[in-house]
């Protein structure tokens, strides 16, 4: 059965460090995807982030790259398996030079956190209980 999957793609001001960000987290890189210009992250079977410096991410749009430190155009969200591994990847993040964004989301059924890298994208990490999920 076919699986569809997503590339989100971010722009990086050093591919370099942002690909030991990432490996930091436990993630691995696909080197067959990746080169000068870009690093293939994948974080699971079907979600991969494509690390492009700044000058190859503006050969694919006309707009203008936002500054993640400063704005936010989107937000990142991935599931985790428990509440402890929420925490467990927002430390490893902190751990790696990212830095712990926004406050705990708390909730009977959900537990999030998040963490912005080291460019600013935010990538919030959430557990929802399967229950609640369920019905």
């Amino acid at each position: 059965m076919y699986q569809q999957m997503i590339f989100v793609n971010l722009p990086v001001n050093d591919l370099d460090a942002s690909k030991k960000f990432f490996t930091e987290l436990g993630y691995a890189l696909n080197p067959q995807f990746s080169d000068e210009n870009a690093a293939s992250v994948v974080i699971s079977d079907t979600i991969v982030a494509m690390l492009l410096t700044k000058p190859f991410y503006s050969s694919f749009t006309k707009k203008e790259i936002a500054d993640a430190t400063k704005t936010s155009e989107v937000m990142l969200c991935l599931s985790a398996e428990s509440r402890a591994k929420v925490d467990e990847l927002v430390e490893k993040a902190v751990a790696a030079g990212g830095t712990a964004s926004e406050k705990t989301q708390e909730m009977d059924f959900m537990y999030g956190r998040a963490f912005d890298d080291l460019d600013g994208h935010t990538w919030e990490v959430v557990w929802m209980d399967p229950a609640a999920i369920e019905g």
